[in-house]
């Protein structure tokens, strides 16, 4: 196989496996449930003028099946940590104590269940999309080579 071949099947095969990973990711968000840290890894906070991720400032722990208690390193962190937590729309809202926040997840109602599964159904498609996308313009790419005379 010539040397551009070989480039585009590399660059084919990152680019699928980068869109399954964003699939896994976000999957990883979708709370099914249970209280799982990783719920809070896409939220950034204000912290002293830079998008911080939230797991670098405070301590997230899971304190039982449906609460998760988040500890700052600096108690004037709680503000923003709650802010950016209210922001990040994730159907939770944050009780601070005035020493950590805790989140306490609603139990899952069939409404809800059915809300998880549909967005899981369209993080799977947008994947599948991706996919099929990158394997439409890795096969052009292989074509245009062939076009310009060079062999498989």
């Amino acid at each position: 196989m010539s040397e551009e071949l070989d480039l585009i099947l590399a660059d084919t095969e990152d680019s699928m496996g980068k869109a399954i990973n964003h699939l896994e990711t976000e999957l990883t968000k979708i709370r099914a449930g249970k209280a799982n840290p990783s719920m809070l890894d896409g939220i950034a906070v204000d912290y002293y003028g830079s998008p911080t991720p939230i797991n670098q400032v405070a301590n997230i722990s899971v304190l039982d099946v449906r609460t998760i208690s988040i500890q700052p390193w600096e108690k004037n962190m709680l503000a923003a940590i709650e802010r950016a937590i209210m922001a990040a729309n994730i159907g939770i809202t944050p009780q601070n104590d005035g020493v950590q926040l805790r989140l306490f997840l609603p139990p899952l109602t069939e409404e809800r269940r059915k809300e998880l599964v549909k967005k899981a159904a369209g993080e799977g498609e947008h994947s599948k999309v991706a996919i099929r996308n990158i394997r439409r313009d890795a096969i052009e790419q292989v074509k245009k080579l062939q076009k310009d005379g060079l062999s498989e």
